[in-house]
């Protein structure tokens, strides 16, 4: 009898495992993610330095992972150190040197006179869900394709929290987190932050998931265009009810430079070239990503 319940337990757990190796066989990685991989390496958009060194592929869990992981202790020729260090593709390490180049510090000079000498970073590779919530899809992090940002730190040690400052800070400050927020939506294809969902309210989170064929981006809250004389804070005190599961919207936004045209002292060519973005403006809940 004993041996009977023994086998039981053994083909019980055997078919248990069988099925999950079938499940896990059948979930793939995407193919455009090795591809965009390959395709940022053969144009040498990121090459190997002291501050971004390749590091061993990253195989698993599961689909997680990514083939040419590199560990980044700064972007922009290691002039802003991100800090801690970060494990990120080479498209997403791509990206954020673009928006440190063109975004970032045109903003700071343009609001504070000097430079961002550091980035926070809250999150980078990681294998987990969209929010670490159970069940649902996995986030961009896992696949380093994802970066959160918690603050900027200037050149003279200051600081600038979004958490502290998105709503409360010095009105430079403020104005300073809405240029950068803004204008990371085109260069990243996810862009979250503070009003976004609860989720959001300490970091900016950026991605460069692929929501459709046509590469539309999705930013939230909106982009708005914030004078030289910065505006005043938008005011959101969302309630317990407002914020749970609160799901997230997709509506139209103007593209850039029309949401935030900015004074010659932000302006950069790249920038004034930039072709018009395709913003989502219906779509899926789930393609609101994390943290």
């Amino acid at each position: 009898m004993k041996a009977r319940v023994a086998y039981g337990l053994i083909a019980v757990c055997l078919i248990g495992a069988l099925a999950a190796c079938g499940s896990f066989k059948r979930e793939q990685r995407a193919a455009w993610r090795g591809e965009a991989e390959r395709v940022c390496l053969a144009r040498g958009l990121i090459v190997p330095t002291s501050f971004s060194r390749p590091v061993k592929e990253i195989d698993g869990p599961g689909v997680c992972g990514l083939e040419h992981p590199f560990s980044i202790t700064a972007v922009q020729e290691g002039d802003t150190a991100i800090d801690p260090s970060a494990r990120l593709g080479c498209p997403m390490n791509a990206a954020v040197n673009d928006w440190m180049r063109d975004v970032v510090q045109p903003a700071a000079q343009a609001r504070f006179g000097m430079r961002v000498a550091s980035l926070n970073n809250m999150a980078s590779y990681g294998c987990r869900t969209r929010n670490n919530r159970k069940g649902a899809k996995l986030s961009e992090h896992s696949f380093g394709n994802a970066l959160d940002v918690g603050a900027f730190t200037l050149t003279d040690g200051t600081q600038i929290s979004v958490l502290r400052d998105w709503r409360n800070g010095a009105p430079e400050a403020q104005a300073f987190l809405r240029d950068v927020h803004g204008g990371a939506c085109g260069l990243f294809k996810t862009v979250l932050g503070p009003g976004s969902d609860r989720f959001h309210e300490n970091h900016f989170h950026f991605d460069l998931a692929r929501h459709n064929a046509k590469g539309s981006a999705y930013c939230r809250p909106r982009p708005v265009r914030v004078d030289p004389a910065p505006q005043q804070p938008e005011i959101y005190a969302p309630s317990r009810e407002d914020v749970e599961d609160m799901p997230m919207s997709y509506a139209p936004a103007p593209a850039w430079p029309k949401f935030m045209k900015r004074d010659d002292a932000l302006a950069t060519g790249s920038l004034r070239g930039r072709p018009k973005l395709d913003l989502l403006d219906v779509a899926p809940e789930d393609y609101g990503d994390d943290e």
